[in-house]
Parts: C-alpha cells; sequence; structure tokens
C-alpha cells in the first residue's frame, strides 16, 4: 500500500516540476495517531523550499492534483500540513489476508540482501569454563540476527571462534593437575573443567605461586610439551563436548567452528609484511605497533618484542582467512560492549590492509546482562551457568504447568523445555541491543505481559480455534470491519516492514516487540469478537489463520518454537 501512495504522490509531484525517489516518499510516509485520521499520512514540511509556498497551503495543491480516489483508497483529505490517505479498508484486507494464506511462511521474506554472503561469528567461549548467562544473549542474538539476515535473502555462514588457549585456561589444567588426582568427570564436563578454574582462583588467595606456575604451564604448552599437552586436549574436550550439549539443546548449530589453538601464530607474518610497506613499525623496545593519532586512538601493540602474538594478531589473520575461505560480502562480530575499543581498532587495522570486504565489519555489540542480586564474577564462581538457568526456568515452567492440566510425563518434559526456550530468548531479545539488562526467571515465564509464554499461549490460543473447525473451506468473504479487525488487520500488515527495519539495524528486539502488539490485538480480537457461528465466520476464521502464521513467522525470527497447546 505504501508503495502505491508513493506512485500517488510521485505523479502528483511530477506535474509540480518537483521529482523525488519513491523510497524517500515511502521512508517519509507515517502512521497517523488515531485510526479516524486515515491510514497513512504524507507531512508536506520539507517540500517549502521547492513550492515556496506554506505546508498547508502544498498539501492542499498535491491533494488537488491527486484528483478522484483511485479504487483502492475510501478517501483521502488534508488536514493542515498533512495529505491523509484513508485505505479501502474491505479491498485492503482481502488482500493481505490472502496474501499471507497464499505466501505462509514466506509472508514477510525479502530478496534485500539477495548476493550477500555473510559471516555471523558467535558466541565464541573460552574453554576454561561452561557457558554463562551472558552467552545466552549471545547466543540468541546471533542466531536471531542469522535468521533475519536468511529472510531478506542472505546466505549465512555461522562461525564459532573457540578460545582454546591462553593463561585462563592454563589455570583450570593446573588446578585439575594439583587438586584433580585424575578424576573423570561424574556432572555435566564443561562444568567439571570450570569447578577447577573456580577452585584455582580460590588456592591462589592463599598461595601467589599458583599465578607463577600457570604462566610456567603456558609456557610448556606454547614449547609443545608432551605431557601438557595430553592434559590440555582431554580437558579442552570436555569442556567442548559440554558446549555442543548445551548449543543443540538451544537449537543453534555452526557451519564453521575456529579455534584459536590453530590459528594464534599464523598472525606473525601478516603483520610483518605491514612493516615492510610502512603500515606497521618495529620498535627495538616495544615490538611491531600501529600510531593512530588520525584516528585520535592510543598507540596498538600488535607484536610482543620477543616476536610474539597478540590477541588483536589472532583477529587480523582470521579476518583475512574468512575473506579467503568464504569470498564474504560482509562479517559481523557478535560480542559484548567491553569490546568496543578492539574492534574499533581491528577494523581499522583492516581497512589499511585492504581486506576485501574492510568496510563491511560490523561489531554487533550488546550491553551487559546481570541478575537481580547484581553482576557476575566467573572466577569467584557465582556466574550463572546457562544449564543451570535453563534447568531452573524449565522447573519453574513445569511447575506453572502442573498447576493447569494433568500431563504425561513426556508431555511434560517437552512441552516445558519448549517453554522455558521460549521465556529465556524472548527475555534477552526483547531488550534493545546496547542496553544493558536484568534477567529474572520468574518475570520471563509470566504467562501474562511480555515474555516469551505469553506469545507462546496467544499461538495456541489461536490454533485451538481452527481446531474446532470441521469445514476445509478456503473461501472468505468481507460484510463488513469492526474498528478490532482494522487493527489486527493494520498490524499484520506492518510484518514486512518491521522484519525490513531489524534487517537493516541487526536489532531482533523490534520484531520481539511487534510480535507482542500483534500478540495483544489478537487478544482484544478473541474477547470481541466471536468467531465460530458469526456472521463474519469465514473471514475471522481467515484472519486468526492469519495471525496464526504471522506470529508463527515472527516467532521463528526469534529462534523461538511454537506449540499448538500450553
Amino acid at each position: 500500500m505504501k508503495e502505491l501512495i508513493a506512485e500517488i504522490l510521485q505523479k502528483s509531484l511530477k506535474e509540480k516540476n518537483v521529482k523525488i525517489e519513491k523510497e524517500e516518499i515511502i521512508n517519509l510516509l507515517e502512521t497517523p495517531p488515531s485510526l479516524e485520521m486515515g491510514d497513512y499520512a504524507f507531512p508536506c514540511f520539507f517540500l517549502v523550499n521547492e513550492f515556496k509556498e506554506e505546508p498547508d497551503e502544498i498539501a492542499i495543491q498535491l491533494r488537488a492534483k491527486i484528483g478522484n480516489p483511485p479504487p483502492a483508497f475510501e478517501d483521502i483529505q488534508t488536514v493542515g500540513p498533512y495529505i491523509n490517505f484513508f485505505v479501502d479498508r474491505k479491498i485492503f484486507a482481502e488482500n493481505l489476508v490472502s496474501q499471507i494464506l497464499k505466501q505462509k511462511n514466506n509472508f514477510g521474506k525479502l530478496s534485500t540482501g539477495k548476493g550477500n554472503k555473510t559471516m555471523v561469528e558467535f558466541p565464541s567461549p573460552n574453554t576454561n569454563k561452561p557457558l554463562h548467562l551472558g552467552h545466552l544473549r549471545n547466543m540468541s542474538l546471533g542466531e536471531s540476527v542469522s535468521r533475519i539476515l536468511e529472510f531478506n535473502g542472505e546466505k549465512v555462514i555461522r562461525a564459532n571462534l573457540n578460545n582454546d588457549r591462553g593463561i585462563h585456561i592454563c589455570k583450570s589444567m593446573l588446578a585439575y593437575q594439583k587438586y584433580g588426582r585424575k578424576k573423570k568427570p561424574a556432572i555435566k564436563s564443561d562444568h567439571f573443567v570450570g569447578d577447577y578454574y573456580v577452585l584455582f582462583n580460590k588456592k591462589l588467595k592463599k598461595n601467589k605461586k599458583l599465578e607463577k606456575e600457570a604462566h610456567d604451564l603456558l609456557r610448556k604448552w606454547e614449547e609443545g610439551d608432551k605431557e601438557t599437552r595430553v592434559l590440555w586436549s582431554k580437558m579442552n574436550k570436555w569442556a567442548l563436548d559440554g558446549f555442543n550439549e548445551t548449543y543443540k539443546k538451544f537449537g543453534i548449530a555452526f557451519d564453521k567452528e575456529y579455534y584459536e589453538s590453530k590459528i594464534y601464530k599464523k598472525g606473525r607474518e601478516i603483520i610483518m609484511e605491514g612493516v615492510k610497506k610502512g603500515i606497521f613499525k618495529k620498535e627495538k623496545k616495544a615490538g611491531v605497533t600501529i600510531k593512530l593519532n588520525k584516528e585520535k586512538l592510543k598507540k596498538k601493540f600488535l607484536l610482543r618484542p620477543d616476536g610474539t602474538s597478540v590477541y588483536i594478531t589472532q583477529d587480523i589473520y582470521l579476518a583475512k582467512l574468512k575473506s579467503k575461505q568464504f569470498k564474504l560480502t560482509k562479517s559481523i562480530y557478535v560480542t559484548g560492549n567491553e569490546q568496543d575499543y578492539h574492534f574499533n581498532i581491528l577494523f581499522l587495522i583492516l581497512k589499511k590492509l585492504g581486506v576485501d570486504f574492510s568496510n563491511n565489519l560490523y561489531h554487533l555489540s550488546y550491553g551487559m546482562v546481570n541478575l537481580p542480586e547484581g553482576k557476575m564474577k566467573s572466577r569467584e564462581g557465582n556466574v550463572v551457568d546457562a544449564d543451570d538457568l535453563i534447568e531452573k526456568v524449565k522447573s519453574l515452567v513445569e511447575k506453572e504447568l502442573k498447576s493447569r492440566e494433568k500431563l504425561s510425563k513426556k508431555e511434560l518434559e517437552s512441552r516445558s523445555l519448549k517453554i522455558a526456550m521460549a521465556s529465556i530468548k524472548y527475555f534477552l531479545l526483547k531488550v534493545g541491543v546496547r542496553r544493558d539488562m536484568v534477567f529474572n526467571p520468574k518475570d520471563s515465564i509470566n504467562f501474562e505481559g511480555d515474555t516469551g509464554p505469553y506469545m507462546l499461549y496467544s499461538y495456541a490460543r489461536a490454533g485451538s480455534i481452527l481446531r474446532k473447525i470441521k469445514s476445509k473451506n478456503k473461501q472468505f468473504k468481507i460484510e463488513q470491519l469492526n474498528q478490532t479487525e482494522i487493527k489486527i488487520i493494520k498490524k499484520l500488515s506492518q510484518f514486512p516492514e518491521v522484519v525490513l527495519n531489524a534487517y537493516n539495524n541487526f536489532n531482533p528486539s523490534l520484531i520481539a516487540n511487534y510480535s507482542y502488539q500483534l500478540a495483544q490485538i489478537f487478544n482484544e480480537f478473541y474477547h470481541a469478537c466471536p468467531v465460530i457461528g458469526s456472521e463474519q465466520e469465514s473471514f475471522r476464521l481467515a484472519l486468526v489463520k492469519s495471525f496464526k502464521q504471522v506470529l508463527e513467522n515472527s516467532l521463528n525470527l526469534l529462534g523461538i518454537e511454537t506449540l499448538e497447546k500450553m
């Protein structure tokens, strides 16, 4: 409909010798504050310089040029500086519902990103401890953004960089070496590894020499000491096996896995080549550096004086490796906002090195996620592990489900896990990406309000209506539309626009907020408009089907699996 309005206005403006692109008109269109003021409004303020008239007069002149409203519109009016368009709601509703029911899972899909090949890198964990609440936000964002990109036509490669070497890993290894007595995991294997990392930090408070021993162990690892490498391989496998269990439960999988242990040395050649080209500078005491005075950033160290790599060296190599392996159009790094400075410098360096897609590197920087009781600290062991949180939310859901109806053990297990996942993902995604947030497990499972369970409940409610219908007649007819039906039609029509906005801004919260608004309007409709046995039964059933389909499409972009029964 916006395209049609843009065409009408573009034609009228052309007659006044004003050229303007359709996209610009579409971007200027507004939604009036009430249905009485129309469905779309075009502001005339920005045309003052071209017309040399007041905005109110411009609106009157353009309205006159439009003439009689085209068939798709009931009326076109001017209100001050605005031209308000009143859609013929019957035609609009018929076309929209028919389109949704025909396109189904493809409704809202766009080809905006067609031809693009994008890598989304997440969650990039360290192998010295299990995944925690922060990783769950990372995973939720990484998977949702990947789905949004794919929905807009992009080829997406999901990648995971495993930070599997370094001093933190050696701290876990040293604690196991000293206090593990060759035990094998009796609990989930990544939790077993994490317990020794916590133990190391507890012992360190009484014995400061452990810090040096950990660094000695790292030196042995880098020298390829056989015994050290065997221990490292064993503990690394425990950590990675545990991660994979969590990934599977959370519904994510990767197309490509990278390991720091395999690439950490390989950036050195790139840095030395940069020295030859004058991009970087070799200093006697400081190693290799890059000065970023023009960018108003501090000098950055790229190689230590002994020639060994630092963290950014690895990232420089990996970016070039990605480009070579996949011929990427762009690359997105999903990490917390404490990494902002690191990625600012990384992207500047890659640009200076001429990496193919260096203008299309993006740091999806998200805010910290804390608990009601405050900030988490992994070295002190007061982090909420991802698995523990999932189980806690799941048990809260089970308790709620048991209070509502009697379910078999298998059904209770399956349903409670899906609802728990919806609770966690939705709660983590509904907040704007860059904002810090507090995760409250009890709030997340509420069956009323802005929560995942409320979305699933609304979807299941629509399903329960449709299951009562025996007829498979797909024809529907609209006799008249009431205000509640108009509201839901308008909200359904906004889905493609919301998807595009979320795509352009890498922001799943826009889709989460849309889902909630859509569910709210549907529940208003459910209470205000009888479906089965009403005079408008055929249309209202089609409207329920349309709602169910669009909500499913929307939740799928958030990585949330729907349920036919709650």
